[in-house]
């Protein structure tokens, strides 16, 4: 079955069609800039482009850069404070006139990795952190979903989330050099071990790309790969997702 696979971030809204059995990509990913307001109707609208883009009619599978509860939005993220209580499924719904599935999307990027890449057949505990605008993460236990985890918004020291310290998006805003960023990504893992002790970590987002250049600060217990997924995992799991979450969003009769 082909599945329109739709990856929302701060930066950009990114989707493709792709076979939900083998978890390939069938055609060339296109993105669109995210709105700068980051408000719900405006990248409400970019996701009814992409729909259109593809000329897709079916149901569609969306990663969304938040924490998102059977379909609901309970925080912002890096995203507008107006998404919080917006039923996101319902939303994107109402606009593209296809049913949708939402759910967070390093929870998308998870699935991903856990049906095709590095983390399929992997038992325990294993942690998916996605580096981009904001540090997302996803958790599997033997293989089931932990929806929601979100080790990113630790605080830490003057910081309401760590995300805002060492994500890349902190990289791009203080012009730090890879060494640099890559031991403040590193206290982050740190952190991650202690609190959850996962078997695993495997790391991807659109930094994953650069993991030559940072992989060496890495200095944990924890084994720490790279998802072989990388920038395409949220779209190849946001679409898998879309067939086995319950919450789709529902066509008015």
């Amino acid at each position: 079955m082909d599945i329109l696979g739709i990856d929302i971030g701060g930066s950009g809204i990114k989707g493709a069609l792709v076979n939900a059995e083998t978890g390939e990509m069938l055609t060339e990913r296109y993105r669109i800039p995210t709105p700068k307001s980051r408000k719900p109707d405006e990248m409400a609208q970019v996701v009814a482009q992409i729909v259109d883009h593809f000329n897709y009619k079916g149901p569609v599978g969306c990663g969304f850069p938040s924490i998102v509860k059977n379909g609901v939005c309970l925080s912002p993220g890096n995203l507008h404070p107006s998404w919080v209580g917006v039923n996101v499924d319902e939303l994107f719904t109402e606009i593209t006139g296809q049913e949708f599935t939402v759910l967070n999307d390093a929870d998308a990027a998870g699935y991903a990795s856990m049906n095709y890449g590095a983390g399929k057949g992997k038992d325990g505990l294993v942690i998916m952190i996605t580096i981009g605008t904001g540090l997302g993460s996803g958790a599997f236990f033997n293989g089931k979903l932990i929806p929601n985890f979100e080790l990113g918004q630790i605080p830490y020291k003057k910081y309401k989330k760590i995300e805002k310290w060492a994500a890349a998006s902190a990289k791009e805003r203080e012009n730090l050099s890879f060494k640099k960023w890559g031991k403040r990504f590193n206290k982050f893992l740190a952190l991650v071990e202690l609190i959850v002790s996962p078997d695993l970590i495997i790391v991807g987002g659109g930094t994953s790309k650069n993991w030559e250049e940072f992989s060496h600060h890495i200095d944990i217990e924890t084994h720490v790969i790279k998802a072989e997924l990388m920038n395409h995992a949220g779209i190849i799991g946001a679409a898998v997702a879309c067939l086995r979450e319950q919450h789709h969003g529902h066509l008015s009769s």
